[in-house]
């Protein structure tokens, strides 16, 4: 079954770096484009990034020129790398895939930014 699995969140200062990674499993990986989504308090899930079977790569405007999307096919492994963290990027983030037409979640991971 397919299963993806989160980590790398945590508090950081304004300004600060994380990376995530995502570690999936169940599906043959390099053949899918993976998308990581966020959802803040209150708030809808929203896109933050894509990258394609083919490692071409889009993001939301909000985090164009600040965070990194990329993936390891050797390891099954989808990271986002978070650079100038805001508060406004505090919320749980979710690694994704539609595999055969159905969207899988991993468990989310917490990223917080304050001072």
């Amino acid at each position: 079954q397919v299963q993806l699995v989160e980590s790398g969140g945590g508090l950081v200062q304004p300004g600060g770096s994380l990376r995530l990674s995502c570690v999936a499993s169940g599906f043959t990986f390099r053949n899918y484009p993976m998308n990581w989504y966020r959802q803040a308090p209150g708030k809808g899930r929203e896109l933050v990034a894509i990258i394609s079977s083919e490692h071409s790569t889009n993001y939301a405007d909000s985090v164009k020129g600040r965070f990194t999307i990329s993936r390891d096919d050797a390891k099954n492994t989808v990271y986002l790398q978070m650079n100038s963290l805001k508060p406004e990027d505090t919320a749980m983030y979710y690694c994704n895939v539609d595999y055969i037409y159905v969207p899988y979640w991993g468990q989310g991971t917490q990223v917080t930014v304050s001072s």
